[in-house]
């Protein structure tokens, strides 16, 4: 599925020019104190946008929006209480003055530009589209970009998100407030995919590696929020063509309301007949989709948005077979997903705020596996309401309350077997700065099961301290709670609640545009799902868990990250280092001794490098990850899972060239995925037995090296001097 993966670079570049194509507003003025003296390393911003920079040591500020009509701009800064005013965005704003008092500081509300960690214990960092599409080696994969941040474990042949010493079932994806149950496309046992949505789609990508808000839960590791975008500024037409297919777009702004929706359609046959891939795709990959979002703006202060997602594709592939390595099964799989959400959001005298939201997904796989067909199916509704009071700059009260429903459905031949589930949950959280130098977010979420029938109350809190202007200290702490995997609750097992406990301490500065973050956390494992087999450990992917199930599961795990931005030293230039450290041991599943899983290693370095040549208007990217070796097991060895792989390497390199013709603007785009085409290995099969010997092949990711060419073209009038 890399392929496909490589397939969403398409939008990467393409999308690069229509995020910058919209004509932009620049913004400018100072903050000072009552005295007029000005105050340096403010973070002042849009409110509810990601738009804003930071003072200088004038107090001076400059910044580019998109935003238009009317806005509010808000100053913040750890000494002084939040200043802000209404402004009308038509074109250029300029000598803004906010003035502000000595007095408190929000907690959770100190955030920079895109890519930057939030001051809070949450853990929140917010990555911009652009942040995206232009890391080298992510093919505009939002999970891929996330992945170069710390907490994180690089991945290549299993789907989704492993944060923290957390498996993939452990994170979240949230989009609107709503939860995406389907985030990643359907794939072959042993073959990663990518996640199903683009990131021009959202104006912000959020991700908690812990210590999450109380609005969520039934996530033991951590959240990836997405946000979708608002109304575009102007209408626009973009379209584009790479090696695995076509796609376009438009957008049709009206006086309240807009329009956009787009199409593609990806078929790997080229690619594939250029590239060496380590899997034998008997189908080679196709499909396509589009997706359609309304919005209305009924006044200011309110915004309704309408948004649909749908995907349909195909593919064959031969997979090695567990229980004989001289043999291949044959895994033909049709997917099709349909993903729909709604919300409202008002605001009423900037002090009362409501909320409120629906969605349903739907998705199913058809798979032949050899001759046996099986239907997957799965579908979830949810509904949310959640109110809102800014009582002041020392305390805010957020009040909600969720209903999920979803139901799983499985066909093995002539088997049928399936569940449903019903969850309601209540949380109350509060923002409290009772000194200016110190805030406080305590918060509470209750969930109930009809499942399982039981009930969970999960408390949570956070603390930020001042350290100096440009400094803060933070702490978190919370319990969390999720259901086992589905595939337990289908096979008629009714495991309960797992659950986990989060310890976090961060420092984090930012001035200047560089941004320092070290972070220490303890994460205690409780009420894991256990399989107490009697045959002793089975690696088999295509296992069916059998014996007794029961929730007596334990683990831990325990770190330190290390997080530095610098986007002042190099004109031009931009890069971040993230480092993290991890020390885990879980006893769950049908593992038979607590251990490192074997998807964990030990040690995770990422360096991001982004330079723009602006006599060429060319953009080089470059990315380098690397990791430790990862736990595997050999039934040779009496230590379980006491051998490990080789260390993972990966270099890729990723160069934009944008050009206008007339006024039409396009981008030229190529890529190298692994340039040094490093064979990186995630763990061994061994089949075979003690007596007639064991066969060891790799398991390894379906293509090592990738090379990817595309165009985007814009049919919309723009400058090329705007980027």
């Amino acid at each position: 599925m890399k392929l496909i993966v490589q397939a969403g670079f398409i939008a990467v570049a393409s999308l690069l020019s229509i995020a910058r194509l919209s004509a932009q507003s620049t913004i400018s003025g100072r903050v000072t104190n009552m005295g007029g003296k000005p105050i340096p390393g403010a973070n002042v911003y849009l409110l509810n946008t990601i738009d804003g920079s930071t003072t200088d040591s004038s107090g001076f500020f400059s910044f580019s929006t998109d935003e238009k009509g009317q806005q509010t701009i808000v100053a913040e800064e750890i000494s002084h209480q939040n200043a802000g005013m209404p402004i009308t965005v038509e074109g250029d704003v300029k000598d803004i003055e906010l003035k502000m008092k000595t007095g408190t500081v929000r907690l959770g509300t100190v955030t920079v530009t895109a890519g930057s960690f939030e001051a809070s214990g949450s853990e929140g960092t917010i990555l911009k589209p652009l942040d995206i599409v232009t890391t080298a080696g992510t093919q505009a994969d939002v999970v891929k970009a996330i992945q170069t941040l710390p907490g994180t474990q690089q991945q290549g042949a299993q789907t989704g998100l492993f944060v923290r010493g957390g498996d993939a079932s452990e994170a979240a994806v949230i989009i609107d407030g709503m939860v995406a149950q389907n985030a990643f496309l359907s794939a072959a046992p042993g073959v990663a995919a990518r996640s199903r949505f683009g990131p021009f789609q959202f104006k912000g990508v959020s991700f908690s590696s812990g210590g999450y808000s109380a609005r969520y839960g039934q996530a033991l590791s951590s959240v990836l929020e997405l946000n979708s975008n608002d109304q575009p500024d102007k209408s626009t037409i973009n379209m584009g063509v790479h090696m695995a297919g076509v796609y376009a777009s438009a957008s049709k702004l009206m006086k309240k309301s807009s329009i956009e929706g787009s199409a593609n359609y990806t078929n790997l046959t080229p690619f594939y007949g250029i590239a060496k891939t380590n899997f034998d795709f008997y189908d080679v990959p196709k499909g396509g989709g589009g997706s359609a979002k309304y919005t209305y703006k009924p006044n200011e202060n309110g915004i309704f948005k309408v948004l649909v997602n749908y995907q349909q594709f195909q593919n064959g592939t031969r997979l090695p077979d567990p229980a004989d390595a001289t043999r291949t099964l044959d895994f033909g799989l049709k997917n099709s997903n349909v993903y729909g959400v709604m919300s409202y959001r008002q605001t009423w005298k900037s002090k009362w705020g409501l909320y409120t939201a629906g969605m349903y997904s739907y998705n199913q796989d058809d798979i032949k596996f050899n001759t046996t067909p099986v239907v997957n199916k799965d579908d979830r509704s949810q509904l949310r309401l959640e109110g809102k009071y800014l009582g002041s700059t020392k305390v805010n009260v957020l009040l909600g309350t969720e209903v999920q429903y979803f139901t799983y459905d499985r066909t093995f031949a002539a088997y049928n077997t399936n569940f449903q589930e019903t969850q309601i949950a209540g949380y109350l959280e509060t923002e409290w700065s009772p000194l200016y130098w110190l805030a406080l977010k305590p918060g509470v979420r209750y969930e109930h099961s009809m499942l399982i029938n039981n009930n969970a109350v999960a408390p949570r809190m956070a603390a930020a301290l001042r350290a100096g202007l440009h400094g803060q200290f933070s702490l978190a702490s919370g319990i969390f709670y999720q259901l086992a995997d589905p595939q337990y609750y289908i096979l008629g097992y009714r495991p309960g609640f797992q659950q986990s406990i989060h310890y976090i301490a961060n420092y984090q500065y930012m001035h200047n545009d560089r941004t320092l973050r070290l972070e220490a956390y303890y994460k205690d494992y409780n009420q894991l799902v256990r399989e107490h087999r009697t045959n002793g450990f089975d690696p088999n992917n295509y296992r069916v868990p059998v014996g007794v199930i029961d929730n007596s599961g334990y683990g831990y795990a325990q770190g330190a990250e290390l997080f530095w931005r610098d986007r002042k030293t190099v004109k031009n230039g931009d890069y971040w280092i993230s480092y993290s450290y991890i020390d885990t041991r879980r006893l769950y599943k049908n593992y038979i001794a607590s251990v490192q899983p074997d998807f964990i290693a030990t040690h995770n370095l990422n360096i991001v490098t982004k330079y723009f040549i602006t006599k060429w208007a060319t953009q080089v990217n470059a990315t380098y990850n690397f990791a430790s070796g990862r736990p595997y097991y050999n039934p040779q060895n009496t230590d379980f899972m006491g051998d490990r792989t080789p260390a993972f390497h990966n270099l890729s390199i990723t160069i934009n060239y944008l050009r206008s013709f007339g006024k039409w603007f396009s981008v030229i785009y190529a890529g190298v995925d692994n340039i040094t085409n490093s064979k990186n290995v995630f763990g061994y099969r061994y089949t075979g037995d003690a007596n007639i010997g064991y066969t060891r092949t790799p398991v390894v990711p379906a293509i090592y090296r990738s090379v990817f060419v595309g165009v985007n073209f814009s049919l919309t009038a723009f400058d090329v001097d705007e980027l």
